[in-house]
């Protein structure tokens, strides 16, 4: 009987150091995949566009909307220079 109680605790053991030395090894590997990510809605996003119909539709105004937030973000970041330089000349 105890004979059992130990080799069932030693695969308990050894099942929980391999999970453990798996895990560790698949975490200290693996990058942030947000690039990825980015990258991947782009290309969806091109295809939806190019393939007609409400989809493409749809994909175009969403693609268009997202380069007008990208421009609108660079103009604001453009008049924060400008009033630091005005604010630097007296004005």
């Amino acid at each position: 009987m105890a004979h059992s109680f130990v080799r069932g605790a030693a695969q308990a053991a050894t099942f929980a150091l391999v999970f453990a030395g798996g895990y560790l090894a698949g975490t200290l590997d693996v990058g942030p995949a947000e690039a990825q990510v980015q990258d991947l809605g782009k290309d969806l996003m091109g295809k939806a566009s190019e393939s007609g119909g409400a989809l493409g539709t749809a994909a175009q105004l969403g693609t268009t909307i997202n380069d007008m937030q990208t421009h609108v973000t660079e103009l604001q970041k453009n008049l924060e220079v400008l009033n630091k330089i005005k604010a630097a000349l007296g004005g």
